[in-house]
């Protein structure tokens, strides 16, 4: 202990990388067309769920995401939805994808909405500058 009475500066860091942990972590993302995959560091696979999205389109609120989504699928009242925002691997239904990431970036993170974790998103090479900058918003 040093002779201030507050350990070495190292366990300090330390301790205050290991608390801000807690409140954010790195994620990686795979947006697929079939199925999302979100990588946590340190977790591995935390979320690897069908690209779907259930949307009522009288409210325009998303009803279900992801697995919960996939099983509505032939089983929803004429207004549910069921939307594939990703197309041929690029994204087709902008607002439908971003309301799918908020959902899934949530799961990974057990719906803590303290999170702001830094994010790493897999896209193909061949996207449009508009998509880009879609992903990045």
């Amino acid at each position: 202990m040093s002779s201030n009475g507050f350990g070495s500066q190292n366990s300090r860091t330390h301790g205050l990388r290991s608390l801000f942990s807690m409140f954010s972590s790195d994620l990686a993302i795979d947006l697929g067309t079939a199925n999302t995959l979100v990588y946590a560091k340190g977790k591995g696979i935390v979320v690897n769920e069908p690209s779907i999205v259930a949307i009522n389109k009288n409210t325009g609120e998303v009803e279900a995401v992801g697995k919960e989504a996939k099983e509505m699928l032939g089983r929803t009242p004429g207004n549910i939805v069921a939307i594939k925002p990703m197309k041929d691997g690029v994204i087709a239904d902008f607002k439908v994808t971003e309301k799918m990431l908020n959902y899934f970036i949530q799961k990974a993170h057990n719906r803590k909405m303290l999170v702001h974790p830094r994010i790493v998103i897999g896209v193909p090479s061949e996207i449009t500058q508009v998509e880009k900058r879609a992903v990045m918003d």
